[in-house]
């Protein structure tokens, strides 16, 4: 079964960018170091060339999930502001801190926590999704619960 990959066009172009480099950079390189592996002699006992094959098949994993990602894709592109959806910028209000906070509500494969761009999977995005401006939800997190205003949608 496919798995569809919501990411925004940015999201698309940093897989397909990330996956010109496996295969045209490190994919060469793995191969090299393979081929210096191989001509120091006896397989059996040679780090090196375990190593090198370890290293070819994680990089020849990861560009097949990549592929596959890139291939399930559904870029988000029409983003409206009057509800909460994939896309969107929300600024939101944590009632009983009273602190604010901005996020971008992205797919799975894009959610920085840092940049904070959050899943939509996540507890937050999950329970405001499809709300508007204005309204007040009740978020279940790993934590307990707690409740946010929305602010903002853009």
């Amino acid at each position: 079964m496919k798995k569809e990959v919501y990411l925004t066009e940015s999201g698309l172009n940093d897989l397909k960018k990330e996956l010109d480099h496996l295969k045209l950079e490190r994919r060469p390189e793995v191969i090299a170091a393979l081929k210096d592996a191989r001509a120091q002699g006896d397989l059996s006992e040679n780090a090196e060339y375990d190593a090198a094959r370890t290293e070819q098949a994680e990089v020849e994993g990861k560009i097949k999930e990549l592929e596959a990602m890139i291939e399930n894709a559904i870029i988000i592109t029409e983003v409206s502001n009057d509800k909460v959806s994939l896309g969107n910028k929300v600024k939101i209000k944590y009632v009983e801190e009273n602190d604010t906070d901005v996020y971008s509500i992205v797919g799975s494969k894009e959610a920085d926590p840092f940049s904070n761009k959050i899943s939509n999977e996540s507890p937050i995005a999950q329970a405001i999704m499809g709300k508007k401006q204005g309204d007040v939800v009740s978020v279940d997190s790993p934590n307990g619960k707690y409740h946010v205003e929305i602010l903002e949608i853009s």
